[in-house]
């Protein structure tokens, strides 16, 4: 069955891409380049097979949110976890926590978010510059725990180029929903070989309205800091330091809890022109993270558990030319060491773990025949030692081997087609191995499984793009996954309380949720684009169209898998001009009736969102006024995704303002 699908589902988007084809409009002109830094290979997103999805530091600033998710709200096939306003982590085509890896500037947010859906990424949007969300070949850059994706926050805490001069942004921004206040500054400058970078946000939000009434402990306040410096040397070479703090307190919904979390981060970056034969540059990236968060009864208060993680990361890079029938090339290697540990209560769910892994990577493009050809292939080592609930530690060794080839053929000079396979393994990670009791934020009971083996993602996916005009751009995808030994947290229906006793209509609270493994299928299709409509008044107007839709289930009747995204279609209108932008997106959002055991489901709604950008110094950037409007029509939204969705409502109607000035 899964077979017949993905071969529907090809042979959809061959249809899909011949009819474009048959409606060939001038091909593209004036479309501005982009430049994907998820890849070691940088340049042109449009020569991956798989599509590149980015978000702006524009869009980053109308969309607000304390975490990365809300960055990514219109990005196809992206969702959240929802779980609260602080702690909501991206969800790539219905998987999360251990299947999507955030990294900042490709090295890894070193934080505990994959340990349970109350916890935080400490990355802040105020200081990112750009987001990526990267999948295909790409992706064996960062390991086990990028099957589903790569979310790529992009900032210029070590700057990558010279600069001679002084600039920045000052931003301030406020919404309705919850009262929030924030600001972010970011500077740049530099002089002769030296160049420096300075950021600083704050954000302040109050618990968010619902058109149900306020949701109590959704509050949020959050700050941070860097500070980084490059120097510049030789023939285009570089080496930077920079130095991160990061700090927030946020309620848990449906808990009384709240967590205070901490980070200090440090990296060095660096960049060697060799130019010795095909060796063209080796690129060293290291960072070092000292992350701890505490969960705090505030009757008290009194802190009921700590989590602390402290994690290494460094990546080196070295980046071919031509070679033979290669027009490029990148070997690499990678050393990760993650020591996690839990005290008070939370040592309960989680004795210390020690999470060490090495790999080598190889990355290829080439010409063939009239395709491109993208490759990867990725062999890792990981040890975990740990405690399962046995009590008796155990270290596991793993070695996921991953592999993905992908192909781009330009049918005409406006349609690029794409087809992209891969096989990734991932090895299981601690609290899915070594979990052993109650976690209060999600308010389960969870028992890991420490025989658990080496999950593995079978995928296939099809892509087209086509361009028309100037402007206009349609991007289309239809993928499938076959997992063998994929690794989920099964609600079982019974309740628990603190020492585990679990019965079936209980009155205790912790939902029991065991870890372990099942073949599954997932499959869905993905849709964005923009149709110039008319150009009058010195301005554009744009018709948009989003859609996504994603379907999981376990192989052999095994029912549905828990906690997928809904799917979503529609679209709107769009205006540019020098002095004005405006724009509106009207979402179907359907129900998610397909829901695992003891999950609940959802109810569809619309989405109505919009926009105005006003810019009153003739048109320039270096003054803007952003009027965003987000869930216009009041609905009541509970998020699939979430584990709390019984108990938490989404943010109602919101008015957001932001005063952005350039300089």
């Amino acid at each position: 069955m899964a077979r017949r699908r993905l071969l529907f589902s090809t042979a959809m988007m061959a249809a899909f891409a011949a009819s474009i084809a048959h409606a060939e409009a001038a091909a593209p002109t004036d479309v501005s380049e982009v430049v994907v830094t998820a890849s070691p290979i940088a340049g042109d997103p449009d020569r991956f097979a798989t599509i590149v999805n980015q978000v702006s530091r524009d869009e980053v600033l109308s969309n607000g949110g304390a975490n990365i998710a809300d960055s990514l709200r219109d990005t196809p096939g992206v969702a959240g976890t929802g779980f609260a306003s602080g702690a909501s982590r991206p969800v790539i085509r219905g998987m999360d926590a251990q299947r999507v890896k955030i990294v900042e500037n490709g090295e890894s947010s070193s934080d505990v978010s994959d340990v349970g859906p109350d916890h935080g990424v400490p990355i802040d949007p105020l200081a990112a510059q750009d987001i990526e969300v990267v999948r295909g070949a790409a992706t064996l850059r960062y390991g086990s725990q990028a099957i589903g994706g790569v979310v790529n926050t992009i900032n210029n805490r070590i700057p990558r180029q010279p600069t001679d001069s002084l600039g920045g942004e000052a931003a301030l921004g406020y919404d309705s929903v919850s009262s929030t206040g924030e600001g972010s500054v970011l500077l740049d400058g530099g002089g002769g070989p030296f160049a420096f970078h300075l950021d600083a946000f704050a954000r302040r939000a109050s618990n968010y309205d619902t058109p149900l009434g306020t949701q109590d402990n959704s509050f949020f306040r959050g700050s941070g800091y860097s500070g980084g410096a490059s120097y510049f040397f030789g023939d285009d070479s570089r080496v930077g330091l920079s130095f991160t703090n990061y700090q927030a307190k946020y309620g848990i919904p449906a808990d009384d809890t709240f967590i205070d979390m901490r980070q200090n981060k440090g990296a060095f970056g660096s960049s060697f022109r060799i130019d010795a034969g095909p060796l063209q540059r080796v690129n060293v990236d290291v960072s070092y993270a000292d992350y701890t968060h505490s969960e705090i009864d505030p009757v008290g208060p009194a802190v009921l558990s700590t989590f602390n993680n402290r994690e290494w990361d460094g990546r080196t890079e070295a980046l071919f030319g031509p070679m033979g029938p290669l027009s490029a090339a990148a070997l690499g290697l990678q050393l990760q060491d993650r020591k996690f540990d839990a005290l008070g209560e939370g040592a309960d769910y989680l004795l210390p773990t020690h999470t060490q892994s090495a790999a080598g990577f190889a990355f290829v493009e080439a010409p063939f025949g009239g395709f491109q050809l993208q490759g990867a292939v990725r062999i890792e080592g990981v040890r975990i030692t740990g405690t399962p609930a046995s009590g008796i530690p155990a270290r596991l060794d793993f070695t996921p081997v991953s592999v993905s080839a992908g192909f781009t053929y330009d049918l005409t000079d406006s349609l690029r087609l794409g087809l992209t396979a891969s096989s990734a393994g991932r090895a299981p990670a601690q609290t899915e191995l070594f979990a052993r009791g109650p976690h209060d934020g999600p308010q389960t009971f969870e028992t890991g499984n420490p025989f658990l083996k080496i999950e593995r993602a079978n995928s296939l996916e099809a892509t087209a793009r086509y361009r028309f005009g100037s402007k206009g751009r349609i991007e289309a995808s239809v993928w499938g996954t076959q997992f063998n030994g994929y690794i989920y947290g099964a609600l079982t229906g019974r309740t628990c309380d603190e020492l585990g006793v679990c019965a079936f209509g209980s009155p205790e609270v912790l939902k029991e949720l065991n870890y372990g493994q099942r073949d599954a299928q997932f499959w869905g299709v993905e849709l964005k684009g923009a149709f110039p409509l008319a150009q009058t008044g010195g301005g554009e107007l744009a018709f948009n169209v989003l859609g996504d839709y994603v379907r999981a289930r376990f192989d052999n009747g095994g029912g549905d898998v828990p906690r997928i995204q809904p799917g979503r279609f529609g679209g709107g209108l769009s205006w540019t001009s020098p002095s004005l932008d405006a724009n509106f997106l009207v979402l179907a959002v359907g129900s998610q009736d397909h829901v695992g055991v003891a999950d609940s489901p959802t109810d569809g709604y619309t989405s109505v969102d919009a926009q105005i950008a006003w810019r009153p110094l003739q048109g320039s950037r270096k003054f803007e006024v952003l009027l965003v409007g987000r869930n216009l029509a009041d609905e009541t939204i509970r998020n699939a995704t979430a584990l709390n969705k019984d108990d938490v409502v989404m943010p109602g109607r919101d008015i957001r303002l932001v005063l952005l000035t350039r300089f």
